[in-house]
């Protein structure tokens, strides 16, 4: 049996400053505890990925001053309400609310995906929530704020967890790398960042897919083991577009899908692409564009070439197509209609009177 371990494990923060990009929270949270001033009723609230649960686990630990490496098992206890979300299971934890802690000051209940508990188990849970324990204090962690009841919401400490950033996670991943010994290109490192959505646990995953199969980290590595599109072939996609070359431009797409590139994944990338073309446009706002020196420099260049409008209609075609993607019976139909539409826009002067040049 292999000893690899995963890295979103692996490098999991054990204390408040290895947290990434959130340290608004992390400060606010240490201050709390370090002048006695934490709520014992406290919401997660955020994306998946970014850190909730293992900010809880971090809290429990410090407010009983727990070393890393000492058992505290008895004092944090976890229920994860997308699987218990009936009133038996919150019933179960009320009744071990009642017994103090055995080593420590305070027990602390992380519960998990409290949006998914049932009403009736909200009810069970808010007299306890509302006069708790002295010896207790609760982390309640969501990603969808809006489905708890407000009398919920009320008696906890809210906590805004924010995505990171692409440049916090390819600085954590560069950190990584160095740790493990691993070669790696600054862009693939973008890429993987990107494609996780502000997700830290999430560009783990894909870091430990392209490591799996590759002992260096390229562009290319991370586009064959993530089936994304490489930065020259969205050039001779946009290059067939504005040469109206229709024939071209679905055989590349033909070619693209065949080789096992997801539909809505082609959509988004190219979108994304004519994205960065809008932003180059702009010299205050070029550097949105996350590429090296010499695609920035080709997208810059491009940019003069095309009308901001026009642009502007692009992304509008392909968001919509992509929001039509997931339902659509034939995808494939629908991505050559795409293609269609965009290359046959035709531009009208009387009507793009927006120019940010």
């Amino acid at each position: 049996m292999s000893d690899f371990i995963i890295s979103a494990r692996k490098y999991r923060p054990v204390n408040f400053d290895d947290v990434i990009g959130q340290k608004v929270i992390t400060d606010t949270l240490k201050n709390s505890i370090n002048n006695n001033k934490l709520a014992q009723a406290l919401l997660f609230t955020g994306p998946r990925g970014v850190g909730k649960t293992s900010c809880a686990r971090i809290v429990a630990r410090e407010l009983n001053n727990f070393e890393i490496s000492d058992d505290n098992s008895y004092n944090i206890f976890e229920l994860d309400a997308a699987s218990n979300n009936g009133v038996e299971g919150i019933r179960n934890l009320i009744e071990q609310t009642r017994i103090p802690p055995q080593t420590g000051k305070y027990k602390v209940y992380i519960i998990d995906e409290v949006h998914m508990l049932s009403s009736g188990a909200f009810n069970a849970f808010l007299k306890t929530l509302e006069e708790p324990p002295s010896h207790c204090v609760f982390i309640l962690a969501t990603t969808e704020k809006h489905k708890i009841i407000p009398t919920i919401l009320s008696r906890c400490q809210i906590y805004n967890f924010k995505r990171i950033t692409t440049e916090h996670m390819v600085n954590h991943l560069k950190n990584i790398c160095e740790l493990e010994k691993i070669k790696f290109e600054d862009e693939a490192l973008v890429l993987i960042a990107n494609k996780s959505d502000g997700a830290m646990r999430d560009a783990l995953q894909l870091f430990d897919k392209v490591v799996g199969v590759n002992k260096e980290i390229t562009s290319d590595s991370v586009h064959e083991n993530l089936n994304t599109i490489n930065f020259e072939t969205y050039i001779k996609i946009f290059e067939f577009i504005n040469s109206k070359d229709i024939p071209n431009l679905l055989l590349i797409t033909n070619q693209l899908l065949e080789n096992g590139v997801a539909g809505d994944i082609f959509i988004s990338g190219l979108s994304s692409f004519f994205r960065d073309l809008l932003v180059c446009k702009n010299k205050l706002s070029e550097n949105l564009a996350n590429y090296n020196k010499t695609r920035l420099d080709y997208l810059i260049n491009s940019s003069k070439n095309i009308n901001y409008n026009i642009l502007i209609e692009y992304i509008s075609i392909l968001n919509d197509s992509e929001l039509n993607f997931q339902r659509s019976i034939n995808q494939r139909l629908l991505i050559e209609l795409t293609m269609l539409k965009i290359t046959s826009l035709e531009y009208n002067e009387e009507k793009k009177n927006l120019n940010l040049n």
